[in-house]
């Protein structure tokens, strides 16, 4: 089974440090076929994306912007976000902000 887990688990507010996959793809991962394996890794590693992370610039995926009603996003405690941004952080930079 694929699995973009790297042995550096640490839940950081619903996201984890280590892969950057939320609590609930963790969870739900051993219930997942290959293609459903293949679509989150391809959208952790910024292989599928909807716009470029307007923090760092990195590629990454907006399940909103890709036409969802929810995101996520919406699995992870609430950050503290000082800044205005016109689209969604990458899952890393968003997990370095502070949980509020």
């Amino acid at each position: 089974m694929k699995t973009p887990c790297i042995a550096a688990c640490k839940n950081n507010a619903g996201i984890c440090s280590g892969c950057h996959r939320t609590m609930g793809e963790i969870l739900h991962w051993s219930k997942m076929d290959d293609d459903a394996h293949s679509q989150v890794m391809d959208k952790l590693s910024g292989e599928t994306s909807t716009h470029a992370c307007p923090e760092c610039g990195s590629n990454t995926f907006c399940d909103i912007a890709a036409g969802k009603e929810t995101c996520w996003c919406f699995e992870v405690e609430e950050r503290e976000i000082t800044e205005t941004f016109d689209a969604c952080l990458c899952r890393r930079c968003l997990e370095k902000k502070p949980a509020v």
